[in-house]
């Protein structure tokens, strides 16, 4: 699941999003599958996967070791943290460095 065996490009989201869901249920040990997860669903808060500060953590870490992603404080954890899509945003902007 190393994002480094491959280059992702713009036109590449679906894998990747694909490769984000996965990472999110075997690292938090969600008791869902990655294709119950939708895109746009929010991660956190009312009507979201159900995740806590805790997984936050956890989820942070493996972006870390996955895709070289670093996410510097909490208001971009935020911000990154909110959807599949807002996670893969930010490994393809990090990955067009």
């Amino acid at each position: 699941m190393n994002v480094g065996d491959r280059m992702i490009t713009m036109n590449d989201s679906n894998p990747l999003k694909a490769e984000i869901k996965t990472l999110i249920v075997e690292n938090l040990m969600l008791q869902v599958s990655a294709a119950d997860i939708g895109d746009d669903q929010p991660l956190f808060g009312p009507e979201s996967l159900g995740l806590d500060s805790v997984d936050a953590l956890q989820l942070v870490v493996a972006l870390d070791k996955a895709f070289g992603l670093k996410i510097p404080d909490s208001a971009a954890a935020k911000q990154v943290l909110h959807s599949v899509n807002s996670i893969a945003e930010a490994v393809q902007c990090k990955m067009a460095v």
